[in-house]
Parts: structure tokens; C-alpha cells; sequence
């Protein structure tokens, strides 16, 4: 087939990736190609050049309109709109097979548009005023809509989903989080560091726990990480950076737990399951789609308790390192992914 995918445009798609979406779309693209499919990403003009880019503006928006993302700018709205306009005109015109609308943009989801194009949108978030009545008005035979959970659908349907609306979750690649059958007693945290990811939160369940914690990931808003997390760190609290690929993975693989601290309704949790590929038990907060990811490998605790959550460690650490790694290898695989793909981009053809 030919698709099109569209990617939202904050930071570029490409590693080292600033946070699930980027990763989800950049291994997206990746797992198409390697399947055949003629793929070309619509994306931010600096993203991966090893893809076939489309820009849909020259470069991502954190770059040239820094700190304005959910700010409600008018310059960087009209910017990032006049950009996936003039995309989903390309799209419509590209002779294209399916397009997957990753962008979290209203404009895609326009009847006219994915009248035009067979459409699948995978929805990323939770659902907010900006953008629901948009998705709710978009649903046709020829528009296939996923979320990444359970939980994800029932936040954006609570009287119940229509039949075009289905759950893919995510999946990963085991081969690139090689597992790793004994932890060296450390607890490991990843994700953007930001407020809905709970960061410090993190940082107080191990020091309560005694254990120590490295952090890794992108410091996503600078006043929260120097107000609330560096003040923290020093001695067994550690700052490793912002790691891409195979480094990552060795980091995370050595550590004996994962936390996983979401202050927001966390519609899937990819770091999660990288983690367990590796063989990470989990100890984190019951938000979200936390429950439906971690299952039985892992403890949950009330969100933002950190005083509960440095108790889940130690159970979550008598966890056998094989239950997770199973976990991920019978539900949450890149090919079975892909495979839910292709399906839905069929049925998004078949109308």
C-alpha cells in the first residue's frame, strides 16, 4: 500500500525521541517500510531523513514557538494550522491508499477530508474540549478511530464507542529492550519531565523506600524540573539524561524496578512496557490505562501518594523479572501491532 502518515509537529520526529507519539510514529514508519508498504511521513521538516519526508512546516514547533504548545498562542495555531492544511491537501491529491492521521489536529478529522482519503486516526491523548466534538462528529465507515485502551475509550465514549472505533495498543520492538535476568537493586524512572508525568513523585517514593533511582528523559518544562525536581537529586537520586536507542535500553535493563508516577489519565504508557520487555517489574500509580498495561506484573497505588508507592516497591520487587518480559511478549509486540494496522487500514478501504 501507499500511506500517508501524519505526525504531530512539536518536536521532530526522530531519536532520541522526546516522548511516546514521537516514538510510536517514528517506529511506525519503520515497521511499515520493513513490510513493503510505500510509506511517506508528514512531519516536521527536521524529523528522521532516513523516512520520506513531507515537510508540513520547515521545522518542529517547540523550536520555533518554544514553551507555547497548550498555551493557546495564536501565532503558533495559525502556523501549525495553515501547515496541516496545506498537508492534507497534498494527501488528497497524493494518491494514497490509506492516510494515518497521528497529529492530534482537528483538520484531518473534517468529513470532506477523510471522504476524500480512507483515514485510521489514532487518538493519543485524553479527550479535551478542542478536540472532541471534532472526533465525536467525525465517524464514518471510512474513518476508522483508535485508542490505545480500555480506559482511553471510556474516557472519550462513557456511554460506549461506535463500531468504528476500536482499541490498538501500542507495541515495541523486544529485540531493541533486551532482556535482562537479574537488576542491580536500583529503581529506574523514564518520561518527560513534567508535572503530569510525577516525577518527583518518583523521587520521594525511592528515597522513602531507600532505594536508589536514576531518572531519564527530556526536560520537558525547565521551571518545574528546577523548582521541584533538581533540588532533589544528589547521592543515590541521579539524572542520566536524555538517551536514545540501545543506551537507553542498557540503562533501563540493569535497574531491578520501574516507577511509573502519571498525574494525568495516561492513555497507554509506552515507557511502561519497554521497561517490562526488559524484565521490570513495576510499582506506579492506578491512573489511566496503568491497570490494563501492568496487569498482574506490577504493584498500583492510589495516584500521588508517594508514601504508598515507596511501599509497592518492595512488593513489586518480588515480582519474578520473567512475568513482565512475557507480558509484553504475548500482548504488546511490534508485529502484532502492525498486523492490527494493516487490518484497520483495510477496513478503513472497504468503508
Amino acid at each position: 500500500m501507499r500511506i500517508a502518515l501524519l505526525a504531530h509537529l512539536r518536536h521532530p520526529i526522530a531519536p532520541p525521541f522526546a516522548g511516546g507519539l514521537e516514538a510510536y510514529t517514528w517506529h511506525l514508519a519503520e515497521g511499515l517500510s520493513a513490510r513493503g508498504h510505500t510509506v511517506v511521513l508528514f512531519a516536521a521538516g527536521d524529523s528522521d531523513p532516513r523516512f520520506s519526508i513531507d515537510p508540513v512546516i520547515p521545522v518542529h514547533h517547540e523550536r520555533s514557538f518554544p514553551g507555547l504548545e497548550h498555551r493557546g498562542d495564536p501565532g503558533l495555531k495559525a502556523h501549525v494550522d495553515a501547515g496541516y492544511a496545506a498537508a492534507c491537501d497534498r494527501i488528497a491529491a497524493g494518491g494514497f491508499d490509506v492516510l494515518h492521521n497521528n497529529s492530534l489536529s482537528r483538520l484531518p478529522l473534517e468529513r470532506r477530508r477523510t471522504a476524500s482519503v480512507p483515514t485510521v486516526t489514532s487518538l493519543h491523548v485524553p479527550p479535551y474540549d478542542a478536540l472532541r466534538w471534532c472526533v465525536h462528529d467525525s465517524v464514518t465507515p471510512g474513518h476508522r478511530i483508535t485508542v490505545t485502551s480500555q480506559a482511553q475509550a471510556q474516557a472519550w465514549w462513557p456511554d460506549g464507542a461506535p463500531p468504528e472505533v476500536s482499541v490498538l495498543h501500542n507495541g515495541i520492538d523486544p529485540a531493541l529492550w533486551p532482556y535482562q535476568a537479574h537488576g542491580d537493586g536500583s529503581a529506574v524512572w523514564c518520561g518527560r519531565i513534567a508535572p503530569i508525568k510525577g516525577t518527583h513523585l518518583a523521587v520521594r517514593a525511592a528515597q522513602r523506600a531507600g532505594l536508589p533511582l536514576t531518572l531519564f528523559g527530556p526536560i520537558e518544562e525547565p521551571d518545574y524540573w528546577e523548582t521541584q525536581v533538581a533540588p532533589l537529586i544528589g547521592g543515590a537520586i541521579r539524572y542520566g539524561g536524555h538517551l536514545g536507542g540501545p543506551a537507553l535500553a542498557q540503562e533501563v535493563g540493569r535497574a531491578s524496578v520501574f516507577l511509573f508516577t502519571p498525574c494525568w489519565e495516561e492513555p497507554f504508557g509506552l515507557v511502561v512496557v519497554e521497561a517490562m520487555a526488559c524484565g521490570l517489574p513495576v510499582a506506579g500509580f492506578a491512573r489511566g490505562a496503568a491497570a490494563e498495561v501492568v496487569g498482574e506484573v506490577g504493584c498500583l497505588v492510589p495516584p500521588e501518594d508517594d508514601a504508598a508507592l515507596a511501599q509497592a516497591i518492595g512488593t513489586a520487587l518480588m515480582i519474578p523479572r520473567t512475568a513482565p518480559h512475557a507480558r509484553v511478549r504475548r500482548l504488546f509486540t511490534r508485529d502484532l501491532w502492525l498486523d492490527r494496522c494493516e487490518a484497520l487500514y483495510a477496513g478503513a478501504r472497504a468503508g
